[in-house]
C-alpha cells in the first residue's frame, strides 16, 4: 500500500513537472497551467476597464477566483512531492528549499493574497497591492519554451557585464545632475532647486526619452545637454551589445557542442529495452550509470525523446548511450570465429566445449541478434562466436579493443 502511495507521488510529480512530448497528461498540465496564468491576467487587466468591470464584474471575478485556485492546488501539489525534484536531500530540506526559491516565493504569492482578506478584512487594500506580483507567475511559461530559457541563460551568463554598464550609467546620470545643477540653479532656481531635482532630467536624456518638461535655458547649460545626450546613445547601446554578444556565444556554444558529438572521441551505443529489463520502467536519474555514461537520445514509437532525469523508460525504448572513448596503450585483444561447415563446436553447449579455462567467450552474434553467451547456448552454423583467449585459433580474426 505505501509503495502505491509512493509511486502516486513520483506520478504527480512527472505531470506537474515538465513534460516530455509521449507524456501526453503532463504536458496537457503544463498547457492547461500555461493557460490558467495567461487568462488571470487578461482578466485583471480587463476588469480596470468600468464599462467592463460594471457589466461583467462578477463573471471576472468568479474566473479569477478558479485560476487562482488552480495556483494554489499546483503550489501544494509541489510541497508533497518535492522530494522527488531533489532526491539529494530529505523530504523537509526539499519542500524548505522549494518554498524559499523565487519560484515558491512567487507560487504562494500568486494566490495568498486573494485569501488573506477573508481571515484580515482590514488589510483588504494592501492585500490587493500584493496581487500583482501574480506577473511574476509568467516566468514559468520560460519553462515550457527553449527559446525563452536562451534569454534567461544569456541575462545570466552576462550578468556581471550588464551591471558594470548599469552602474556606469547610475554614476553618469548623478555626476550629470550635479553638473546641471550648477549650470542652471541660478537660472531656474524653481526647476534645479537641488542636486537631486536633474536626477529626472538626466534619466531622460540619458535614456533618450526626453519629455521637454525641464530642461536647460542657459547656453552653457544647452551645450552640457548635447554632450549628455550624445553620451546617452553609447550608454544604452551597451546593454544591447553585451546582449546580443551573448546570444552569439549562446548559440555558438551549442554548434559546438554538436560538433562534438561527432567527433571519434565520442562513441554511441544504441540498446532496445525489454520487460524483462532491469531499466525498464525506471527513471533516467535511478539507473546508476558509471561516471562518464550518459543517456544521449531515447527513441520511443518513431519519436525522439530529451532524455530528462526525469523520463521513465519504458519497454521497447531504442535508448543511445554516449561515452568518451578510452585512451589506453594497452589493447585487449578478442578472437573472432565464425562456425563454418565441419567446425567442432557446432552443435555443442558452450558448456561442453574443450577449451582453455583462460579462454572466455565474450559473445555470440546470431544473424543480427546479439546472445548472451550461457552455458546452455547451443551453437549453430553460422555464428559468430567472440572470445578472449591467448591459444592460437585457425581462421580466427583478432579485433583489438
Amino acid at each position: 500500500m505505501k509503495r502505491t502511495w509512493e509511486q502516486r507521488r513520483r506520478r504527480v510529480c512527472e505531470i506537474i513537472e515538465i513534460g516530455n512530448d509521449s507524456d501526453f497528461i503532463s504536458r496537457g498540465y503544463d498547457f492547461l497551467n500555461t493557460l490558467c496564468i495567461i487568462i488571470n491576467l487578461i482578466v485583471s487587466v480587463m476588469y480596470t476597464f468600468e464599462g467592463i468591470r460594471s457589466r461583467y464584474g462578477s463573471i471576472l471575478l468568479t474566473i479569477e477566483g478558479i485560476t487562482v485556485l488552480s495556483f494554489a492546488v499546483d503550489y501544494f501539489l509541489r510541497i508533497w512531492t518535492a522530494k522527488y525534484t531533489r532526491q539529494d536531500m530529505g523530504e523537509i530540506k526539499a519542500i524548505l528549499k522549494y518554498m524559499f526559491s523565487f519560484t515558491g516565493v512567487v507560487d504562494i504569492l500568486s494566490f495568498l493574497p486573494y485569501y488573506l482578506p477573508v481571515f484580515f478584512p482590514s488589510g483588504a487594500v494592501a492585500f490587493r497591492m500584493f496581487r500583482v506580483i501574480r506577473i511574476f507567475r509568467l516566468f514559468r511559461i520560460n519553462a515550457y519554451y527553449d527559446s525563452l530559457n536562451v534569454i534567461t541563460e544569456v541575462i545570466v551568463g552576462k550578468s556581471q557585464q550588464l551591471l558594470s554598464s548599469v552602474f556606469i550609467i547610475l554614476v553618469l546620470m548623478l555626476a550629470s545632475s550635479l553638473c546641471m545643477y550648477s549650470l542652471e540653479h541660478s537660472a531656474q532656481p524653481d526647476v534645479f532647486t537641488n542636486a537631486f531635482s536633474g536626477i529626472w532630467w538626466s534619466v531622460s536624456t540619458l535614456l533618450t526619452i526626453g519629455y521637454g518638461d525641464i530642461y536647460p535655458i542657459t547656453t552653457m547649460g544647452k551645450a552640457f545637454s548635447i554632450i549628455i545626450t550624445f553620451l546617452g546613445v553609447g550608454m544604452v547601446a551597451i546593454p544591447t551589445g553585451i546582449i546580443s554578444a551573448g546570444f552569439v556565444d549562446q548559440y555558438t556554444r551549442v554548434k559546438r557542442m554538436s560538433d562534438y558529438g561527432n567527433e571519434e572521441d565520442i562513441r554511441f551505443i544504441k540498446i532496445h529495452i525489454t520487460k524483462s529489463d532491469k531499466w525498464a520502467d525506471q527513471m533516467i536519474r535511478d539507473l546508476g550509470l558509471p561516471y562518464g555514461v550518459i543517456v544521449a537520445a531515447i527513441r520511443r514509437n518513431h519519436k525522439i525523446i530529451i532524455p530528462k532525469g526525469d523520463v521513465v523508460l519504458r519497454p521497447d525504448d531504442v535508448i543511445v548511450l554516449g561515452a568518451e572513448s578510452f585512451h589506453d596503450n594497452e589493447h585487449i585483444n578478442l578472437k573472432e570465429v565464425v562456425l563454418k561447415k565441419q567446425n567442432p563446436w557446432i552443435g555443442q553447449y558452450i558448456r561442453d566445449l574443450d577449451i582453455s579455462r583462460l579462454t572466455i567467450i565474450v559473445m555470440v552474434k546470431r544473424k543480427d541478434t546479439v546472445l548472451i553467451p550461457k552455458g546452455d547456448l547451443l551453437l549453430l552454423e553460422g555464428d559468430t562466436v567472440i572470445l578472449y583467449t591467448q591459444k592460437h585459433l585457425a581462421h580466427a580474426d583478432t579485433i583489438a579493443i
